[in-house]
């Protein structure tokens, strides 16, 4: 019998111990990703009030195309660079929940940092 390692439950625990040093604050808040098979979000998070700011993801009606591929990542990058500079957010911190910085998340930083964010 094969056992197969669960690779969500081992990146929830990096999560775990990533999130135990990061903290968003209101005037610098978390950029948080999660990607699915078919879809990339980010939101951006205030941990003291615990209230998301500024979200965006690839099922945002203004949003065209196929949502899981690095294209599609750098897209909701600029789009949520574009909300938080409308909300007077220029810095973050930015959580990669578990995932390796590689591919879409590193194309969805990338395209954050295009949009006028820094990290």
């Amino acid at each position: 019998m094969i056992n197969k390692p669960d690779t969500n439950q081992a990146r929830l625990t990096r999560h775990k111990r990533v999130r135990a040093k990061i903290m968003g604050t209101a005037d610098r808040p978390r950029l948080c990703v999660f990607r699915s098979l078919n879809n990339i979000y980010a939101q951006l998070i205030d941990d003291v009030k615990g209230v998301t700011l500024v979200s965006a993801s690839s099922l945002d009606k203004d949003f065209e195309g196929y949502g899981g591929n690095k294209e599609a990542a750098k897209k909701v990058g600029l789009n949520l660079a574009k909300k938080a500079l409308e909300k007077g957010i220029s810095e973050v911190v930015f959580d990669r929940a578990g995932y390796l910085y590689h591919g879409r998340v590193k194309d969805l930083a990338e395209g954050a940092r295009e949009g006028g964010l820094k990290f």
